[in-house]
């Protein structure tokens, strides 16, 4: 069974999900790409304790304080997604990584010579539980705050309420992810 919840952030209104093993979604409700991706049509509006907890991790994000550990989350997709996934969890509250960074992590825990950024650029797009799996936390090897589902602007306040100095970034004039 999946149930679903909704969050009224700073950044917008956002869609919560998940099921009997964790929360398996977050999306901005608006103006997002892959609002509810994967979401059942049977799914139904209930405040689960893992949701209860995603709320109250997401309330003290939003007073720009690092909430702690994660709620329970229920990582799902490829086994490629899912260890993207981990490792984005794994960068620390007000600091970032390169999708170069994290295709050579996942590159070198396979015996590879190397693995595609725009591989890992493609699973961190893909992200379904944003903030929590914080892919806003991955800049492009140029120093641009790219590959946003919930836009740059939105990705850009996220990394200042984390205290990230954004100046340092670039923003792209065109593309996808504006």
């Amino acid at each position: 069974m999946i149930y679903t919840s909704h969050y009224i952030s700073p950044l917008g209104e956002l869609l919560l999900a998940g099921d009997d093993e964790g929360v398996t979604g977050l999306w901005f409700a608006q103006g997002g790409r892959y609002v509810g991706l994967g979401l059942s049509r049977s799914a139904v509006p209930c405040e689960t304790e893992d949701i209860e907890q995603a709320k109250s991790w997401l309330d003290l994000y939003f007073a720009g304080r690092d909430p702690g550990p994660l709620p329970r989350l229920h990582l799902t997709g490829s086994a490629f997604r899912r260890r993207v996934g981990e490792i984005l969890c794994e960068i620390p509250y007000g600091e970032t990584l390169t999708y170069g960074q994290i295709a050579a992590r996942i590159a070198k825990e396979r015996g590879l010579d190397r693995m595609s950024a725009q591989a890992v650029g493609g699973a961190v797009g893909r992200n379904p539980i944003c903030i929590l799996v914080p892919c806003h936390r991955v800049v492009g090897a140029d120093g641009s705050l790219t590959g946003y589902g919930g836009g740059i602007l939105r990705k850009k306040a996220l990394l200042e309420l984390e205290g990230v100095d954004t100046g340092r970034f670039t923003v792209p004039k065109k593309g996808t992810a504006l």
